[in-house]
């Protein structure tokens, strides 16, 4: 019988030896004091560098992709506790029933107004590119669409019904809905019993600083992860996917910058009123592990320091927008992707569509970024959603399959920078906002300056 850890140390042994070089450079460069994000930056190019040439040569990369998914793992594993005591901190904290509505309300309107922003960004710049046109790719005989949930599935997915078993299998939706109830209740009770519910309040805040601990000693991991998933990820796809949808990977790109430039840029000089360029620079943190991990939710940690440590946000506003923007906020998954893919298909499959489908497109792109919050792969359900309504065929989505990871890195920054935008756009209204701190130069790597 072979022996397995023999076998694999045989098959993987200058991935492993490669990621541990890299590791010390990267140790090295934190013991001298380079900033963090530097070092995030560095992790990045040297992974490039790796995973082109691993590819070149077909060496096998699993070790190298073991490293990067046990950094995902290590960050996943703080969003359920993470959502949970930071939602129920943040609401508990308040005494005013009526704040919450108002920054629910205003939160809200910024995810939604700017998913449809970007969903008529993705189908014009679609329309510009033509990215379908002229591409002879067979339907893999494996395809199979994905179900839509019914409009009252979403809705029972939504309740949470049994929280331990929800907390267990992953769907933050229902536990953060748990959560609101449980601070509510306490604020209610609160107002009438304070001494009741003091031991509560105490143990919460106790949580939250313990939460915010672990996070930084799972943060000082990025840069070793940001190189082991990118390099895991670049050796992975070669030129011959490149060029064969290589339009599809352009379109969405120019479609999410001009999001970022445009939109983003925009709100936050003109609403906001700060630097747009030195926004940016101070959430690319968070751009950075999202990229790399492709998860709103493993960016989830990240997100949250950067914008109390970084934006200097109030902890209060940053602690209800980021786990929320993490499950419904999908401007690139709703808005952008799905544009983009609807007019894919249709010039793929030669079938034309008018002012009314583009209406639609956008109209039916806001509503399912709502319906699919805590389904899991949403841009996938809200494209198969789009599709649908636009009468277009669901092979579309088998077609971009091959390039999908790559598209859907450049998406899952966007979302997770949408979700900053918003968390400063609110504060910004709310007063809880530090305009002064944030002008700062001296805190560029106040993520962790401990690291």
């Amino acid at each position: 019988m072979d022996n397995n850890l023999l076998s694999a140390i045989e098959t993987n042994w200058y991935g492993f030896v490669a990621s541990i070089f890299v590791f010390a450079i990267l140790f090295l460069l934190a013991r001298k004091r380079i900033g963090f994000g530097t070092r995030v930056l560095i992790g990045l190019g040297i992974g490039l560098i790796a995973g082109i040439f691993f590819q070149y040569f077909d060496l096998e990369t699993k070790a190298i992709s073991t490293f990067g998914s046990i950094y995902v793992s290590l960050i996943r594993m703080l969003v359920i506790p993470l959502v949970f005591v930071l939602v129920l901190n943040s609401i508990s904290s308040l005494t005013n029933l009526e704040y919450l509505r108002k920054i629910g309300i205003k939160t809200f309107a910024w995810f939604l107004g700017t998913t449809g922003i970007a969903s008529i960004i993705g189908l014009s710049v679609a329309l510009l590119f033509n990215p379908g046109q002229g591409i002879q790719q067979d339907v893999p005989a494996d395809f199979a669409a994905r179900e839509i949930p019914t409009f009252s599935q979403v809705i029972l997915d939504l309740v949470p019904s049994n929280p331990v078993n929800e907390a267990a299998t992953g769907k933050v939706v229902p536990l953060l809905i748990f959560a609101i109830f449980l601070a509510v209740a306490i604020i209610k009770i609160g107002s009438k019993k304070p001494e009741a519910v003091k031991p509560v309040r105490d143990l919460i805040e106790s949580l939250t600083l313990i939460l915010h601990q672990v996070v930084k000693f799972i943060i000082r991991l990025t840069p070793y992860g940001v190189f082991a998933l990118i390099a895991g990820i670049t050796a992975r796809y070669g030129w011959e996917t490149l060029q064969e949808l290589g339009s599809v990977i352009i379109t969405s790109y120019v479609a999410m910058i001009i999001h970022f430039v445009l939109i983003f840029g925009g709100l936050v000089l003109l609403v906001a009123k700060v630097n747009p360029i030195r926004f940016f620079r101070k959430v690319y943190p968070t751009i950075t592990v999202a990229f790399t991990t492709r998860s709103s939710y493993a960016t989830l940690p990240v997100n949250l320091e950067v914008i109390t440590k970084r934006l200097h946000v109030s902890p209060r506003i940053a602690s209800f927008i980021a786990p929320l923007g993490a499950s419904v906020n999908f401007n690139a998954c709703g808005g952008i992707w799905p544009a983009i893919a609807a007019v894919f298909t249709a010039q793929v499959f030669g079938i034309d569509l008018n002012w009314t489908d583009y209406i639609t497109l956008v109209l039916v792109s806001i509503i399912s970024s709502i319906g699919v919050a805590g389904v899991p792969g949403p841009a996938v359900i809200s494209t198969t959603v789009v599709l649908t309504a636009l009468g277009l065929p669901l092979e579309g989505i088998a077609i971009v399959a091959g390039v999908e990871a790559l598209i859907d890195m450049g998406r899952t920054a966007v979302n997770a920078t949408g979700t900053a935008v918003t968390a400063l756009l609110v504060a910004n209204s709310e007063g809880e906002f530090d305009r002064e701190a944030f002008n700062s130069n001296d805190d560029d790597d106040i993520l962790l300056s401990t690291v």
